[in-house]
């Protein structure tokens, strides 16, 4: 089954977060096929996601997003890819114009949010699978027509940019989730 991947990534996340109550993220890819299709209106769709950390692991690339008029994470729509590492990072390079990588391979954090009505596309939530990427070369940043802008932002400083509590969230995990630093 192509959920089947998704399924297993929300197992493990559970287990590293069994705090967390992932039972809505978790019903949804069960009982809806079309998922992965930005046209599943139902009740929404599964997007990919990323914290885009710097070389030296202490900036996060963030996107001043165009729709929403906030700074966010790095991030699109599955378009049918069951895959939402792959997602995560198909649409951080598309994004961004750089080069990333995968620090690990499951998920840093889960996110359900309401995305309001535009144009043609009803209000619908997205059911947000977020990953850890790093950049593997250093470049100029390429801000496509879906931003504003893009910085890097000290993780330090995060909070002088966004109050959005998923962002914070995912900050505060990155000291668990990644492997440590090796110190010189």
């Amino acid at each position: 089954m192509h959920r089947d991947k998704l399924l297993t990534l929300l197992t493990g996340y559970a287990d590293r977060y069994p705090d967390e109550d992932i039972a809505r993220f978790r019903h949804f890819v069960e009982r809806q096929p079309c998922c992965f299709e930005r046209d599943c209106w139902d009740d929404g769709h599964v997007t990919g996601s990323a914290v885009v950390l710097d070389a030296a692991g202490t900036s996060m690339l963030m996107t001043h997003h165009a729709k929403l008029g906030r700074w966010l994470q790095l991030g699109g729509h599955s378009d049918g890819e069951s895959d939402p590492l792959a997602v995560a990072c198909r649409e951080a390079r598309e994004e961004s114009g750089l080069s990333v990588a995968p620090v690990r391979e499951d998920v840093l954090d889960l996110d359900v949010h309401a995305i309001p009505a535009r144009g043609r596309d009803p209000a619908h939530f997205h059911y947000d699978v977020r990953f850890l990427l790093r950049l593997e070369r250093p470049g100029p940043l390429a801000a496509t027509h879906e931003s504003l802008a893009l910085k890097w932002v000290r993780l330090d400083s995060i909070e002088m940019v966004t109050r959005e509590e998923s962002i914070l969230r995912m900050v505060r995990k990155l000291e668990r989730f990644a492997p440590p630093t090796p110190k010189n």
